[in-house]
Formats: C-alpha cells, structure tokens, sequence
C-alpha cells in the first residue's frame, strides 16, 4: 500500500506533536547553515527545551530513514521526511477573505510558499478595494467568493473578516468547496464534520498574556 505522506503507516500522531515538528524542521535547517551533517535527537531536545522520549518518539513517527547509532540522524534526509510529512512538497492553494490590516499583512507574507501554502486570490466587501491588487495578489468583490473559489478549486480559505460576518463568509467558502479554514476572527464557526478549522484567536491569546502579566506586576 503507497503510503501518500511518506511517514510511517499505522502511527497516530496527536496534534500537540504535529504542532512541535515545524519547531524541528526550523532548528535543523538552521543546523545545515552551520554545516553539520548528522544529528541525534538529545541535541536536538536538547536545543529546543524538550523532553528527549518525546522528541525521538516524534522523530521515529514521521521519519523513513531512521537514525544510526552513535551518528544520530541524517539532517537532510530528515529535513526531506519532515516536510514530506507535513505536505510543504505539494503548495496548497489558498483564498483570502478580508483585506483589511491583517489581510493585507497575510497577503505581503513572502515565506508562505515554505510551508506549502500559496495565496491566490483575496476578496473584500469595500467596493473602493474590488479589482486593485496587494502585493501581487488580486482582490475581488465579495460576492465572487463562492463563484471564483469554486471555479479555481481552491481548497483552503483563510479568514480574516470581523466576528459579525465570518460564519456568513465561512458558509460561503465551504459552499464553494473549501476542505480546511484558517480562522482569524474572534468567533466561533459552525461547519460540516468533514470541515477542519484552525482558529487563530488573537484576543484570547492577548487576555493570557495580559493576564500574566497582571499576575506578575501585581501579585
């Protein structure tokens, strides 16, 4: 059986590993600027303040070649696996829907394409905003989103728009036949179970830190 992502078949992966192996693919590309070869997973747990069980328990999830003993693993060979695993060898095509501050900050992002993602297109309900371009991108009225987003079978819709209109916005991504929603807006969003979505909650994320440091200055 083809074993499409190239990663160990029959292994579970939890989203709390997922989320720390971009953290690997970053150190250990900065590890080849430095001209090393080879590298064991204490260095590397080491290096990124993590338990050592659990980085080799990563590494042996995502990782074909395995590594040798006393040599550690071959750095470019488990820089191949890692995005391998992750999918940043096929570039994902992706829309935008709200080119306001943040929209536009996405939109000028260069690196996107690393981490096998590419803004085609973006659209906003300000008629001033409808057919002028940012930062290469075009922006179309937000009445296309469905129509435009089919058409170009684009499958991941990244949201940006204020909390009152974003669940209106996501029917129309997903109605357009959008798989995985990258979510900006402080809101919750109600989608088939078929439909992944990645909340990116900037105002839960700076109560924590207010929070802190309240609890810090004060306490």
């Amino acid at each position: 059986m083809n074993n499409k992502n190239n990663n160990p078949p029959n292994i579970f992966i939890s989203n709390k590993a997922i989320k720390r192996i971009p953290f690997y693919l970053n150190y250990l590309k900065s590890a080849v600027i430095d001209g090393k070869q080879s590298i064991s997973a204490p260095v590397i747990a080491k290096a990124l303040d993590l338990n050592e069980v659990l980085v080799r328990k990563d590494l042996a999830a995502i990782s074909r070649h395995g590594g040798k003993p006393k040599i550690g693993y071959d750095i470019s060979d488990l820089i191949l696996d890692i995005e391998g695993f992750l999918g940043y060898e096929n570039v994902d095509e992706a829309v935008l829907v709200g080119a306001g501050h943040l929209g536009k900050a996405l939109l000028s992002y260069q690196r996107f394409a690393e981490y096998g993602l590419e803004i085609v297109a973006a659209f906003d309900a300000d008629p001033h905003l409808a057919d002028s371009e940012i930062h290469g991108k075009k922006v179309f009225p937000a009445e296309r989103i469905t129509e435009l987003t089919s058409r170009l079978s684009v499958r991941i819709g990244i949201i940006t728009v204020p909390a009152e209109t974003a669940q209106a916005v996501c029917d129309q991504l997903v109605a357009a036949g959008v798989l995985a929603i990258w979510n900006f807006a402080p809101v919750h969003l109600n989608v088939p179970a078929d439909i992944m979505v990645q909340n990116e909650n900037m105002a839960e994320s700076l109560a924590i830190l207010s929070h802190y440091l309240s609890e810090k200055i004060n306490g």
